[in-house]
């Protein structure tokens, strides 16, 4: 992929992925990107300030494909709450593992900013805990769920849901049973709430 025209960072962002996917995080350099794009690595720096900088704003770009679908069910009023709630969980988990199984080295090169506790990664739980919180507090106005702090409400949740979309756990997404035990927890959780 060499770049046509001027350089700009929406270039330099998939020319990083196309190197994270042939190369891994671990191996990818900001060198790679470079000679990817067929300019210096300095051109590079030139729009993202260090490698950390680069892999994180490759990881927000990729984290956000899958935001909309997510917001869309999130808001979805005319979806009652606690089946709102059920979908997105349910969503959350199937967007996970196509991540994790479709593109395993950008997966890889998330879970490193998760252990890394990087800006993407906290925005993203941002964003998903504020989605959580939307349909909680629709659930709270219209009596289908108890009320109660929708924020905290949205942590516990997004908490009790852990092995369903934390990067760490990644390995059990693809086990037998995995949906089952979801839509256990979610009936649970929605005991819980009403």
């Amino acid at each position: 992929m060499r770049a046509n025209g001027p350089l700009d960072a929406e270039t330099i962002l998939s020319a990083t992925e196309d190197v994270l996917r042939r190369y891994g995080p671990a191996k990818a350099t900001v060198v790679d990107v470079g000679k990817e794009l067929g300019v210096s690595h300095a051109a590079v720096y030139k729009h993202f300030p260090s490698k950390a900088a680069l892999r994180d704003a490759v990881s927000r770009r990729w984290l956000n494909r899958d935001r909309d679908a997510l917001a869309a069910i999130a808001s979805d009023t005319e979806i009652p709450p606690p089946r709102r709630l059920r979908s997105w969980l349910v969503a959350l988990l199937a967007a996970k593992r196509a991540k994790a199984h479709d593109e395993p080295e950008l997966f890889a090169a998330y879970q490193l900013l998760v252990t890394g506790n990087s800006a993407a990664a906290i925005d993203h739980v941002a964003d998903l805990l504020g989605q959580l919180e939307a349909v909680l507090a629709d659930g709270m106005a219209d009596g289908s769920f108890r009320r109660a702090d929708p924020a905290e409400t949205a942590r516990a949740v997004f908490t009790a849901t852990t092995r369903f979309h934390h990067p760490g756990l990644a390995g059990s997404w693809t086990q037998p049973g995995i949906e089952h035990e979801l839509d256990v927890v979610c009936a649970l959780l929605l005991d819980g709430l009403r």
